[in-house]
């Protein structure tokens, strides 16, 4: 029976309308030309009273927090670039470093609301830096890059061969049913899983937004090229031959006596004492035996 209670006032307080303590937008998603200037707003009821104190957060596209609006002034780091009126913060010129997300913070005493803007800062792209590898083997896996640091929002990418736009899925055109590439619009990335002949082009990237012009990198010529296996045997052969070669001349060497003989063994000399027991007189008489 309470429960009941308690969900029958819910609904009638939210059927007519009285919400207490609200923080809203009335443009949640703010979009401003680079050096322009842009206004973030928020309002809140009149449940906070009239000291009510309000906060603007700034969360960058890293994930760091700092303050923008901090016990009612502007910060240092926004100090002379950012003015805060009755349920409104105004920029007088923003740069691309200013993307990201703004929180505005409502408290009292006793309670505390919020509400969140999305400010996008328009910068044109540049010319994307294209990484295209000019002499690949066909089977390989090839990885041709294109990429922009400036522009904002984040550009998207269209890659060319041959002065021709590529389908991001080639498999449903039938003058590319052939092709095995894969294309990320968001990223830049033209990978070949395994490269074949047929991949050999002028190849081209473009960036884009709807901050300004396109903008394309210059055409870098790719070279696909089968393994050459007939040069691979013929070195092989080569290679055998020169042995052989080798081998022969060292066996006709030897045979012809060009090659230095092992040094033979000089012979040993063995010192024999002898006497002659048939000696008359009896005197003893050396003897040497040199054996060779």
């Amino acid at each position: 029976m309470f429960v009941s209670c308690l969900v029958s006032m819910f609904l009638f307080f939210h059927a007519t309308g009285v919400e207490a303590f609200t923080v809203t937008t009335k443009n949640p998603d703010v979009r401003a030309k680079e050096n322009e200037g842009a206004d973030l707003y928020c309002t809140h009821s009149a449940d906070f009273g009239a000291d009510a104190r309000v906060e603007w957060k700034f969360r960058d596209m890293k994930g760091s927090t700092t303050y923008v609006i901090f016990d009612g002034k502007p910060t240092t780091l926004y100090e002379g670039r950012v003015t805060m009126f009755d349920g409104m913060l105004r920029f007088n010129k923003v740069t691309r470093k200013d993307n990201g997300q703004y929180q505005c913070e409502v408290s009292n005493k006793q309670y505390v609301g919020d509400t969140k803007v999305n400010l996008t800062v328009l910068v044109p792209p540049s010319v994307p830096m294209c990484r295209i590898p000019t002499s690949v083997t066909t089977g390989h896996r090839v990885l041709l890059s294109c990429h922009d640091a400036e522009g904002s929002p984040s550009p998207t990418y269209k890659w060319y061969k041959d002065k021709t736009p590529l389908p991001v899925d080639p498999s449903q055109f039938p003058a590319f049913k052939n092709y095995t590439y894969k294309i990320n619009p968001l990223n830049g990335n033209l990978e070949f899983p395994s490269a074949l002949v047929i991949d050999t082009g002028d190849y081209s990237c473009e960036a884009m937004n709807d901050a300004g012009p396109v903008q394309r990198c210059q055409a870098v010529r790719m070279e696909v090229r089968n393994i050459n296996t007939g040069g691979i045997v013929a070195g092989v052969i080569v290679a055998l031959l020169a042995l052989a070669l080798l081998c022969f001349g060292l066996w006709y060497a030897h045979r012809k006596g060009y090659m230095p003989k092992k040094s033979e063994s000089k012979p040993s000399v063995v010192y024999q004492p002898t006497s002659e027991s048939g000696d008359e007189d009896g005197e003893f008489r050396q003897k040497s035996s040199f054996v060779v």
